[in-house]
């Protein structure tokens, strides 16, 4: 009989997470000695390499004397906090780590708000102590007000305590410790996570609680055995959420260790496995002895906020870059991507447009970005909150805003925020000329105020938001006040007309890019929306050639990139995403039709 651990590493965005899992299998032996690790090996994907952040939950196994630690690493922004919930369902104990000098965060609420609900009782990581203003004790004392605020039992505000700098693969008991490895975290984990309740010999239950596609035996859940055990070629019953239930055979099952999946031939009560052979399979689905069937509570998965519209590019530029531009091909894609995503939804909306629904900003870019590296070809219109109604009462979706300031620029924050609709709720100053302001404000608000506030705090600024609940509508949120500066012919873009419209507000383009009629180059530095000719060229007279004058000095434009685009955009605008170019533009090219449209 084997001994397993089941935890989870929850924590705030950047606090290490998946730098602790990479040394815990380095010094767990899990890797053989030839082979070769990269840093951050949990983060498979390539955005996830590039931004350095988590997105999809992923899980893993090590081996340590003899017990078997599934460790399953989440992801900290609260967009994908749908995912964090459920993997919590799945462990015996969570693993909370906490940036030494940074301290508890929005997200590090987030989390442990859900980890204590089930029950779960925390072990204390209090990571990067290395740091140079790194504070534990500061730190621990937050995180026990944190736990004594969220209603923790006395069992949980006994929290065993580890410090550790996972980047340089140590962990001690306490700080005057001298310790070169990660033993005292393993020790504690053994000692600490209850080992899984179920037993081998009763009937099987098992719940599904992420989703994966292989393009050879399809759809595979990601599961735990809470009861019983499983083998391959068994006849099992699949219980479906609605009450449904389908006898199926399992046609492969697999297991984890370290990087690897292993097929395997049976499975017992306590472990993490995969299973496929259902094509109906969804998250939260348990699979149940026929003999016996006793299902699972199905997930609670949280609702999404936030809708963006898809639809296919019809811009004169269409299909010269993309491979997939038809609206089939853009359906099949959402269809796929729902497949394994349970926290977004998609439905269409006639005429090539698709509505996909989520947690936030940066999960539906996430996908637009995907997409659009696998050569689509689209468009997206400006992000709208979800509105639902409640007993007559029209609903929408507050979010908690902690930002972190430099002193001087708090009042120019404050000032902003407060037009937004957003209430204060606390202010405190973090010392090193830093304060931390927390606020709750309509989700709406959030759109697109990222780079307004990146440039009111010259880049020093940080803002961190998770999702609060829905409250009653509030009045109307101030959107952007500048114009756009729209250019009214199609052809490249020349230096000399470029110079003299930098005048007129900020440029999104640089010489010798291909502009279309509607197409926006620029802002406007006042509230209207101005067409301009950027395609003229400098007159060629009998005195001088075209060409000879004195040199032309261009500021240099701004980048637009995904997120800044949607972020930046107004309801009569659109952002045009292809494999090699973003570009903004009006909903409707034609000035006349967009004077009449705008009556």
């Amino acid at each position: 009989m084997q001994e397993f651990r089941n935890i989870a590493v929850i924590a705030h965005v950047d606090h290490g997470k998946t730098t602790l899992v990479d040394e815990l299998l380095k010094q767990s032996g899990t890797y053989s000695a030839h082979q070769k690790v990269e840093e951050r090996a949990m983060d498979s994907n390539d955005l996830e390499k590039e931004r350095g952040i988590t997105i999809l939950s992923k899980n893993t196994a090590i081996r340590y004397k003899e017990t078997k630690i599934n460790i399953i690493d989440t992801p900290g922004h609260a967009d994908f906090g749908g995912e964090v919930e459920r993997v919590l369902k799945m462990v015996d104990g969570v693993l909370l780590l906490v940036d030494a000098q940074e301290g508890v965060m929005p997200q590090t609420k987030f989390v442990v708000k859900k980890a204590l609900s089930l029950g779960l009782c925390p072990i204390i990581v209090v990571n990067k102590i290395d740091k140079p203003a790194a504070d534990p004790d500061r730190v621990i004392d937050e995180v026990f007000d944190l736990l004594v605020a969220l209603g923790a039992n006395e069992q949980q505000l006994e929290f065993p305590i580890i410090y550790a700098a996972a980047r340089d693969g140590y962990a001690k008991y306490s700080m005057d410790d001298e310790n070169k490895n990660l033993e005292p975290l393993f020790e504690t984990i053994i000692k600490h996570v209850p080992a899984p309740s179920g037993k081998a010999e009763n009937p099987l239950q098992l719940q599904v609680f992420t989703l994966d596609y292989d393009n050879y035996v399809g759809k595979i859940g990601i599961a735990r055995i809470f009861n019983g055990t499983i083998k391959k070629n068994e006849t099992v019953m699949l219980a479906k959420a609605d009450g449904e239930q389908v006898r199926g055979r399992v046609s492969k099952l697999i297991g984890f260790h370290g990087l690897d999946r292993i097929d395997i031939n049976e499975a017992e009560s306590g472990d993490i496995v995969a299973v496929a052979g259902f094509e109906t399979l969804d998250v939260g689905d348990s699979l149940v002895d026929p003999a016996n069937p006793m299902p699972l509570d199905p997930l609670h998965i949280e609702e999404p906020t936030l809708s963006v519209v898809f639809g296919v590019n019809d811009s004169p530029f269409a299909g010269l870059e993309g491979k997939y531009v038809t609206s089939n091909k853009l359906a099949e894609r959402l269809e796929s991507e729902m497949k394994t995503n349970i926290a977004m939804k998609y439905e269409s909306e006639g005429e090539g447009k698709f509505k996909v629904s989520g947690r936030g900003e940066l999960q539906i870019t996430i996908l637009a970005e995907n997409m659009r590296r696998e050569g689509f070809e689209f468009s997206l219109g400006r992000p709208e909150v979800i509105i639902k109604e409640e007993n007559g009462v029209k609903m929408e979706p507050y979010e908690h805003l902690v930002i972190d300031v430099p002193d001087e620029f708090t009042g120019a924050v404050i000032e902003k925020l407060g037009r937004k609709k957003a209430e204060m709720k606390a202010m405190n100053p973090t010392g090193d000329g830093q304060t931390r302001i927390e606020f709750e404000i309509p989700a709406r608000g959030l759109i697109g105020f990222r780079g307004q506030f990146l440039t009111d705090t010259k880049g020093e600024g940080v803002m961190n938001h998770s999702f609060l609940e829905f409250r009653p509508l509030s009045g109307e949120v101030e959107h952007r006040k500048n114009g756009a500066l729209i250019s009214m012919e199609t052809g490249t873009a020349m230096g000399y007309s470029l110079f003299s419209l930098q005048e007129r507000g900020i440029l999104f383009i640089d010489v010798q890019v291909k502009v279309y009629a509607g197409m926006i180059i620029g802002e406007h530095s006042r509230p209207n929306d101005l067409d301009v000719n950027p395609i003229k060229g400098k007159p060629q007279s009998n005195v001088r050639s075209s060409g000879a004058d004195e040199a032309i000095k261009l500021v240099p434009p701004r980048k637009m990139n995904l997120e800044l685009a949607l972020e930046w955009i107004e309801n009569d605008e659109l952002v045009e995403v292809t494999p090699t170019n973003i570009r903004i533009r009006k909903k409707y090219l034609d000035p006349t039709v967009r004077k009449r449209m705008s009556r």
